[in-house]
């Protein structure tokens, strides 16, 4: 019955409209069409994905190999079940021009092609001529087409002449489409384009040398990719073939889609507490406006239960309101935005309107809503009608009765479970969940701070009228000093914890190289050209450190006679082939965390030094057997011992280096990293490149600034989630400041009366804001700098220090947001005429 009764008086009350409740929904309307947005975007991506699955693959199945030819039975087997087969070779090498006695070398990524590619699209050219001339036979020279930037680069213009390896290249064209870019990968250098064939004699494809050949298939109507794929692997993946076909053509870019939109989800979901907050304080306004309704209500023998129905319903379908005005902006907007985002994607994307996502959104919402309401709600359920009259809901308990505190932290951890479901991340949920948390205690700690210490600052503050005014006004329960410090501090907590995070990330790339990394990686030296090689090296002054090492590439296989996936899951050693060396000595600088190395004579079975944190990620011990495939060939041996290896400082690092009498026999070239100073590398390249033209020199500066380049894009993606979590606080701010006009109002009619002039008035409302504004981001600051440290330490394993600039800016934007809401209700209670507002106070 009194659900009958609760849900008439909320129909009644809602007939009065949206007043009180603007602010109410408009932050959660942002905060569920930003999640909404972001995972619209993640599913028109993945849907591009699969829709051209095959187009990115270059064909709707591929056999990779590692630095090897198909031998005749894996390409009879090709042959058997495809319609047609296109063999295309990808390494590095360096484009190396003669001009004027003068040379010019850029790094490159060449990509051997045959007659039959591509077997899907089609390969952009400027000028427009078909692939076949351009790669055909021009004035006496095979044909090369080459990417714009690199090709500016180096000056070239078509019909100049280019060399990679030993052998010499005209450039036809230039090339502006390459149809299966998006799924080779992330490359150090633009690409290069030309014939496998006319690679013969260049240097570049000798065995050992470093470079995947990749068989691009076109299969029948009624082939079965799973039947195709087991067959694959069962006959030629313990030779270190690995498959890939249409249904994922691009898995290195779905992954990090995935996992980038994961992580601005849990962004989003931080803009949803911030908008949380803004909720509980508008339900909180609302209802101490209602205080004469539900007095009423209760002297005319209302129960408890009714009055809690009627406005939980009442808020319950405003909240259904905001989350469908939130939901139709995240779906509307891609679709309006669409040639913009297809614009800037390097990938496909398919934009409409999926539902998955916005039904995430829409159960985000929900539980957002209905923790951050409940909780005002059940107080107000408590509170006596005698208690109402005289102050609202100023007298209730802190906390309301037990039932709600349970359905509250059910709903918390119900939106944190759903959270990790969701997104696939866990450890990024927690890691998020407990930033967030931890924060919102911060700020509640930090706002009960601020008042106490405006409390006894106002006594002390008797010759500054306007600042007493304005401490005093803080320390008051109605300028809404908690709900101020919680929407704006939270806002710009995670935007400060962003800000730090870019800026060490940054750091660690760059500001550390110097100190760190060397100025080259030297691929592809042959043995016999070791020798000549260091010579050149060791009697440079410039040179201070010159480290090498044999190259090989291996797939582990398995683990004790076990699949290696089925040991380690989908680690990433696991996941494709990896370096491999070979060494008698302990190498300088490498530490021994358990087990003992090999003897110097140690001619037995193999045996395997493993990285450390790697065997503990993937459950090894010593004693383990690991079968690897290398060039073809299955080796098997033990791990004797577990060492330290540290991958950041960008030298050479191997997770498995064996006993040379494993790998000695096996063709391999290898590697070298040397350390100069920035003005003697020009000339070690020139020589070292000219003595050896088959050698790529990979220069670390040039390839950290491409990681650098990718980084940045993450930035920026984080930076517009933390805006829209920063715009969110804003309107609580804006919602905060409105409530607070009518006392304000009041406050300054009595402060006229005896004898304040608007200017001082003025001041200190100015004053107030620009205090609590100082406050909030002072406490951002702190929890984005705590926040900024333990992601740089504990996750992204890197150093921190703090970046002054974003920290500094914080504290500006927390000052300005305050300032700008709180003078922008403040003219209203200026311009107000004192004998009306106390008449009508009276």
């Amino acid at each position: 019955m009194s659900l009958r009764i609760a849900a008439r008086l909320a129909r009644r009350e809602l007939r009065g409209g949206l007043h009180g409740f603007r602010i109410f929904l408009a932050c959660l309307a942002l905060g569920v069409a930003a999640i909404a947005a972001v995972g619209s975007v993640r599913s028109a991506i993945d849907a591009g994905l699969t829709r051209e699955g095959a187009a990115l693959l270059g064909g709707q199945a591929e056999l990779d190999f590692t630095y090897r030819f198909a031998t005749d039975e894996e390409r009879a087997w090709m042959d058997e079940i495809a319609l047609d087969v296109s063999r295309v070779v990808d390494f590095r090498s360096m484009a190396v021009v003669d001009r004027d006695g003068t040379t010019e070398r850029g790094l490159t990524q060449v990509k051997g092609v045959d007659d039959a590619y591509p077997l899907i699209g089609s390969v952009g050219l400027d000028p427009e001529i078909p692939l076949d001339q351009a790669l055909g036979d021009q004035d006496g020279l095979p044909g090369a087409i080459m990417q714009q930037v690199l090709a500016d680069r180096l000056g070239l213009r078509p019909g100049d002449t280019l060399r990679l390896g030993t052998r010499d290249f005209r450039l036809s064209a230039l090339l502006t489409r390459e149809p299966d870019s998006a799924g080779a990968g992330f490359g150090l250098g633009p690409r290069t384009i030309v014939r496998t064939e006319a690679l013969q004699g260049s240097g570049l494809l000798e065995t050992g040398t470093l470079f995947n050949t990749k068989y691009r298939l076109m299969l029948p109507p009624d082939a079965d990719l799973d039947t195709l794929e087991d067959a694959a692997e069962a006959r030629f993946g313990d030779a270190g073939m690995r498959w890939r076909d249409s249904r994922n053509g691009a898995p290195g870019v779905a992954r990090f889609v995935e996992r980038l939109g994961a992580f601005l989800v849990l962004v989003g979901l931080s803009g949803l507490a911030v908008g949380g907050v803004g909720v509980s304080a508008a339900v909180r306004a609302y209802l101490a406006e209602k205080t004469s309704v539900i007095a009423t209500l209760r002297t005319l023998g209302a129960e408890r239960a009714t009055i809690f129905q009627t406005y939980f319903i009442q808020i319950g379908a405003l909240s259904l309101l905001g989350i469908a005005i939130g939901l139709t902006l995240g779906a509307v907007t891609p679709v309006l935005l669409a040639p913009l985002i297809e614009a800037r994607l390097p990938i496909p994307a398919n934009i409409a309107i999926y539902p998955r996502p916005l039904i995430e959104a829409g159960i985000y919402g929900l539980l957002t809503a209905f923790i951050f309401t409940l909780w005002p709600l059940a107080r107000a359920e408590d509170v006596r009608a005698a208690t109402l009259f005289r102050d609202a809901l100023g007298g209730s308990n802190m906390l309301p009765k037990t039932r709600y505190v349970i359905a509250v932290a059910t709903g918390l951890v119900l939106l944190i479970g759903l959270a990790g479901l969701f997104s696939g991340t866990w450890r990024l949920t927690l890691w998020m969940a407990g930033g967030i948390a931890g924060a919102l205690v911060m700020l509640v700690l930090a706002a009960w701070v601020i008042r106490w210490t405006s409390r006894r600052g106002a006594r002390m503050a008797q010759g500054h009228p306007a600042l007493r005014w304005a401490l005093a006004a803080i320390s008051g329960p109605r300028e809404g000093a908690t709900s101020t410090v919680l929407s704006l501090g939270l806002g710009l907590s995670v935007l400060a914890s962003i800000g730090q995070i870019d800026g060490n990330l940054r750091n660690a790339i760059a500001g550390n190289l110097p100190e760190v990394a060397p100025s080259y990686f030297f691929v592809d030296i042959q043995k016999d050209q070791m020798e000549g090689f260091t010579e050149r090296l060791v009697n440079d002054p410039a040179v201070s450190r010159i480290d090498s090492a044999p190259m090989l590439r291996g797939v582990i296989t398995r683990i004790n006679d076990r699949p290696a996936r089925e040991v380690a899951g989908d680690h990433w050693v696991t996941r494709g082939d990896r370096g491999v060396t070979y060494a008698t000595e302990l190498p300088d600088r490498t530490q021994i965390t358990a087990g003992e190395w090999w003897a110097p004579d140690y001619a037995g079975p193999p045996l395997i030094s493993f990285a450390t944190e790697e065997a503990e990620e993937m459950g090894l011990s010593l004693g383990d057997t690991m079968t690897i495939n290398v060039l073809g060939r299955e080796i098997t041996g033990t791990i004797a011992s577990f060492r330290e290896v540290d991958f950041s400082t960008a030298g050479i690092g191997f997770v498995m280096t064996m006993n040379p009498a494993a790998l000695s026999g096996a063709p391999h070239s290898f590697i070298s990293t040397v350390y100069a100073t920035p003005e003697a590398e020009a000339a070690i390249l020139r020589d070292l490149g000219s003595a050896y033209p088959n050698i790529t020199a990979i220069r670390v500066r040039d390839a950290i600034d491409r990681v650098a380049e990718v980084l940045a894009g993450i930035a920026a993606a984080s930076s517009y989630g933390a805006a829209a979590t920063l715009l969110t606080g804003f309107l609580v701010l804006i919602g905060a400041a409105s409530a607070g006009t009518q006392s304000r109002t009041y406050e300054a009619a009595v402060l006229k009366t005896l004898g304040a002039s608007r200017r001082r008035i003025l001041i200190s409302f100015a004053l107030r804001a620009a205090l609590l504004g100082l406050a909030a981001g002072l406490v951002a600051l702190g929890a984005g700098i705590a926040g900024g440290w333990a992601v740089s330490r504990f996750v992204m394993e890197t150093g921190y220090q703090v970046i002054w600039p974003s920290a500094l800016a914080i504290i500006a934007g927390g000052i300005l947001a305050t300032l700008v809401a709180g003078l922008a209700f403040a003219w209203g209670p200026l311009s107000a005429r004192p004998a009306h507002v106390l008449r009508a106070r009276e």
